[in-house]
């Protein structure tokens, strides 16, 4: 992110101060719990699934299936995720408000079949993939609308780009010759992004976590905060 691009940033995050925290946390839950109960597969940073996926044909495990079929998934929900905005755009209809409620009515889907058919046992059961495909839909839903909606805010699913960002202004923190202007906005920037992570970090702690503890039922969280993602973005948006 460029220093030009934060006064935006900083005015639109105090705004919505809490809703990229809550979809960074749903989305280090998410990936977490997925990778655990579905046998590997990544259902929020889906580029993991190429190595999973390569592991699996080397190794010949299980499991493959999923991961071939998350990619295309995730590249078709995305897409149709802009078609639908334009849409919407059109009639005059919300845009963010109609997607984050989709988004949770996908999570809820999804928390029901893994209460209610799982634990997946078997990593190619139509059942397993269903459920993977129906969590890897409601994250590329939520990358779509990240990106769109809510780019003054790192990603909330994929913290290889914040952390290089933030490995970056250390640099140049510790470098020097930086003016007022350009420590401060280096020093905001290096809070709130390391925040991000964190806060991915420990999604990804409570999902393993509450895997362990209570297997698949873990996924009911994920539509609890995805609903405090919604009635905040509601409140904020009267």
């Amino acid at each position: 992110m460029e220093d030009r691009d934060l006064d935006t940033w900083e005015a639109k995050s105090m705004k919505h101060p809490t809703l990229p925290t809550l979809l960074s946390f749903n989305a280090g839950y998410i990936d977490a719990a997925g990778f655990l109960a579905l046998h590997g597969l990544f259902t929020a940073h889906v580029t993991g699934n190429f190595v999973t996926l390569g592991a699996a044909l080397v190794y010949r495990s299980s499991g493959t299936l999923a991961k071939i079929l998350a990619i295309p998934v995730f590249c078709v929900v995305v897409f149709c995720a802009r078609i639908v905005h334009f849409k919407l755009a059109s009639l005059g209809k919300p845009i963010l408000r109609t997607l984050f409620f989709v988004e949770l009515l996908l999570l809820i889907l999804g928390a029901w079949l893994a209460w209610t058919l799982g634990p997946f046992h078997d990593a190619d059961d139509m059942a397993t993939v269903a459920v993977g495909m129906i969590f890897v839909t409601a994250m590329a839903l939520q990358n779509a609308v990240h990106r769109v909606h809510l780019s003054y805010a790192p990603p909330s699913t994929l913290m290889t780009g914040t952390t290089t960002q933030i490995m970056l202004d250390l640099a140049d923190k510790w470098h020097g010759g930086l003016s007022e202007e350009q420590a401060l906005a280096i020093n905001s920037r290096i809070v709130r992004f390391s925040g991000n992570v964190a806060v991915f970090a420990f999604g990804c702690g409570c999902g393993a976590l509450m895997f362990a503890v209570v297997s698949v039922k873990c996924f009911a969280l994920l539509p609890i905060t995805a609903a405090l993602a919604y009635v905040h973005n509601e409140a904020k948006t009267k």
